[in-house]
């Protein structure tokens, strides 16, 4: 269902709070659209909208349309953009805010699997302290494509026959001090 204008106003907003938390985030008003962070990138082609399109997008109070479109969840993570740009904008941290925002919100595109990869990565070391591969592969299979993952049943008992694949998952030792963090980081956002 489509975003109302206020959402995506109070969206923007928030997201933009988030940028300017980041260090060096403020640079984001000193993009000056020259394209060297669309031109760096190896994932632009594939992209809906590249990094120069997500600035103007951004202030342009069109977040919507960010997790509307495949582009969040197909940045590389590189840094060839922050590394290239004139003004120095942290520009891939600026994409993992929008992938946080975007798992945190429930906003991206229907069939997204990046995104429902990240939200039962994120869910496995809050609960084991880990990632828990098997765990990872079931769900992420479960909520994507059923089919696709009885496909890779093979190589999944490649995996297992060579011990690079295991069952059961044992939660990490001090695993309520990593909650604590976690929580710590929680709140702290929360306070933003």
């Amino acid at each position: 269902m489509p975003m109302s204008a206020t959402e995506v106003r109070d969206l923007s907003k928030e997201f933009l709070e988030h940028v300017y938390a980041i260090p060096e985030g403020e640079k984001i008003n000193q993009c000056i659209q020259c394209g060297t962070c669309s031109a760096s990138c190896p994932s632009a082609e594939a992209m809906e909208y590249g990094p120069r399109e997500i600035i103007a997008a951004l202030r342009a109070g069109m977040l919507d349309r960010m997790f509307e479109s495949n582009t969040v969840w197909l940045c590389a993570s590189c840094y060839l953009c922050t590394v290239r740009c004139p003004a120095g904008i942290p520009f891939t941290d600026v994409m993992y805010e929008l992938k946080r925002l975007g798992v945190k919100k429930g906003l991206y595109a229907k069939g997204t699997p990046n995104a429902v990869m990240a939200r039962i990565f994120v869910d496995s070391v809050q609960r084991y302290g880990r990632n828990a591969e098997m765990r990872l592969i079931r769900l992420f299979f479960m909520k994507t494509n059923p089919l696709k993952g009885v496909g890779m049943v093979p190589l999944g008992l490649k995996l297992l026959k060579k011990k690079r694949l295991k069952f059961g998952v044992k939660k990490i030792k001090g695993i309520e001090g990593l909650r604590k963090m976690l929580a710590a980081v929680e709140e702290e956002e929360a306070q933003r």
